[in-house]
């Protein structure tokens, strides 16, 4: 077997000279060198770790203050506007009087002037009465925490609502009397969710938690409602070993133990002077690792110069070594323009592989054309035995001097003449794979049009015709001859199936739906044999009787159309073959 191109490779391959061993000094050095580099780089990082770390935690607990001020003073603001709307004579009389016709617009009047994000009154049985917020008019809030604690005290009530996502709402209600009883509730929910949309640009994590522990307002929606230690779980390594790995990959020996997506990360809390909430960040050590790999690197780069600077002077003593490693390069490349020939030797005979393929495909091609040319006086023969009829009718209304019906006979002839030129010429488009361009086709007409071909056969044969076709057009993009084509083959091997058949019959169904289909069904023998059907040449007639092209050609007219032609035994016996076409629809049709 000849070698490969890889074998000759590794036999015309230089064989190296073996390396020569790094003396005990060398390595001594170089182990000296590398301890010293360990040693230098820990003290920096431990003190350049402590001080911009401290730096980051300074700014992390000053940008807390801020949040739980802000915070604290939305809340304040709108913990007064409940205690304002409760005396407000006009939402009094609406629920005295029962007429809340203007009480929403009221509300709504007001919401903008308070910044709050909806305002309700509830009537004493909890319904809502009016709102900013139309939608929620009719609800009812009679189990809600906000309404209950409203009736039971004479004072504001902040609640934190539940939501079904995950997240709370935040409102504020009080009682409205009248008289000293009690007529409805107003009740003012906070916008809060804007601190969390605030918090959006910030690469820190921003928690606020509740007097139990529970996570109310979040960056990460998936925290609300859990406690902190359950929010941190959720995003902690896997195992100790890995937590171990991520310690030692942050170069920061003051990590508080906090992970979040498996990186450490500084924890910063604040409390908040409302309810007994308290605010907290989750900080990356990811500026202070740029800053400190920043250093790093600069006394890194520092003695890589002067390890670069000893392996300089030891490079000239493996110069001879080089000398014989640009040889054996040199051999490589060599190598390498050989195997490149070798390439493009293939390449070229893979383009004279595809030459020999295109060549069969034109040899195919011709023999297709030898089988066209074979089928041309299969196609004709129904033309040829109408014209012989349509000739011996005119010849005897000539002599009985019936000259009209004459003439109408000569004009069927040349209409059939010009059929069989038509047919001609669609048979050498077919052999060709050309044919004229498609156009909308009538599949009713085209089937009027086989049928009227096919007549004088019909007459003398007296076989039933049973034909349905629906009143609206069924149209096809197609070419009408060959299509023509197609039924004409498929009703004459219907008529010849039935003609060993007492009562013959043949139905015709064309329908529309997804596609375009035509059905001829025949009471006749039958398919003998279904794999073979569509094969040129297979043919169950006697010789000189058919050549067995007719379904063949039809098969390739019609997957020419886009469409498929399948065949079957009907179970009450007989064949029927299907015609399936894509239909053209009115849009289609117009686009066209």
């Amino acid at each position: 077997m000849e070698p490969n191109a890889s074998d000759r490779a590794r036999k015309t391959a230089p064989t190296r000279p073996p390396a020569r061993t790094v003396s005990w000094r060398a390595r001594l050095a170089l182990g000296f060198f590398v301890v010293l580099v360990v040693a230098v780089v820990v003290v920096t990082n431990a003190f350049l770790m402590g001080r911009f770390t401290e730096t980051t935690r300074n700014r992390a607990e000053l940008r807390l203050a801020l949040f739980g001020a802000n915070l604290v003073s939305e809340l304040r603001r709108n913990s007064i506007v409940p205690q304002l709307l409760a005396r407000d004579p006009e939402l009094i009389n609406a629920l005295n009087s029962g007429d809340f016709s203007t009480s929403s617009q009221r509300l709504i009047s007001f919401v903008d002037e308070i910044g709050a994000a909806s305002l309700m009154l509830l009537d004493r049985d909890g319904r809502t009465v009016a709102a900013t917020d139309r939608n929620r008019l009719g609800e009812q809030h009679r189990n809600d925490g906000f309404f209950v604690e409203a009736q039971r005290s004479n004072e504001t009530v902040f609640t934190v609502i539940p939501r079904e996502a995950p997240g709370f709402n935040f409102a504020y209600s009080r009682r409205l009397e009248s008289q000293g009883q009690l007529i409805g509730v107003i009740v003012v929910e906070v916008d809060l969710q804007k601190f969390e949309r605030s918090w959006a640009g910030i690469s820190d994590a921003l928690l606020v938690m509740d007097s139990q522990g529970q996570i109310i307002l979040s960056t990460e929606p998936r925290w609300r409602g859990l406690t902190e230690p359950e929010a941190v779980a959720r995003e902690t390594p896997s195992s100790a070993i890995r937590r171990a790995l991520q310690v030692t990959a942050d170069w920061a020996s003051d990590v508080d133990g906090y992970y979040l997506e498996g990186e450490a990360v500084m924890r910063v809390s604040n409390r908040i002077p409302f309810r007994g909430w308290t605010v907290a960040s989750y900080t990356t050590y990811a500026s202070v690792r740029e800053k400190v790999n920043g250093v790093l690197a600069l006394e890194i780069m520092g003695f890589a110069i002067l390890l670069a600077l000893a392996f300089y002077a030891l490079s000239r003593k493996t110069m001879l070594r080089m000398d014989i490693f640009r040889r054996d390069a040199a051999d490589l490349r060599a190598l390498n323009e050989r195997l490149q020939r070798e390439i493009a030797e293939r390449e070229r005979m893979e383009k004279s592989l595809e030459v020999a393929e295109q060549t069969l495909a034109q040899s195919q091609k011709l023999a297709a054309l030898g089988e066209m040319s074979a089928a041309v006086s299969h196609e004709l023969n129904q033309p040829l035995a109408a014209m012989k009829t349509y000739l011996a009718g005119a010849k005897l209304l000539l002599r009985r001097n019936r000259t009209e019906e004459a003439l109408s006979s000569f004009g069927r002839i040349d209409d059939l003449i010009n059929r069989m030129g038509q047919i001609t010429r669609q048979l050498k488009s077919f052999a060709s794979k050309g044919g004229e361009t498609f156009q909308p086709v009538n599949m009713g007409d085209s089937l009027a049009s086989a049928l009227a071909m096919m007549e004088p056969q019909l007459r003398q044969r007296k076989v039933r015709i049973t034909r349905a076709v629906p009143d609206r057009p069924v149209r096809v993009m197609a070419d009408r001859v060959r299509l023509e084509q197609v039924m004409i083959n498929l009703l004459r091997n219907a008529l010849d199936a039935t003609s060993n058949t007492a009562e013959a019959h043949i139905d015709i169904l064309l329908s529309a739906g997804e596609t375009a289909t035509l059905t001829v069904r025949d009471n006749g023998t039958g398919i003998q044999d279904l794999d073979a059907l569509f094969e040129p040449f297979y043919t169950t007639k006697q010789p000189g009787d058919g050549t067995g092209l007719g379904l063949a050609i039809s098969t390739g007219i019609v997957n020419d159309l886009g469409g498929r032609l399948t065949a079957r035994n009907a179970e009450a016996g007989g064949a029927v073959f299907e015609v399936q076409l894509p239909i053209l629809s009115d849009e289609v049709e117009a686009a066209e």
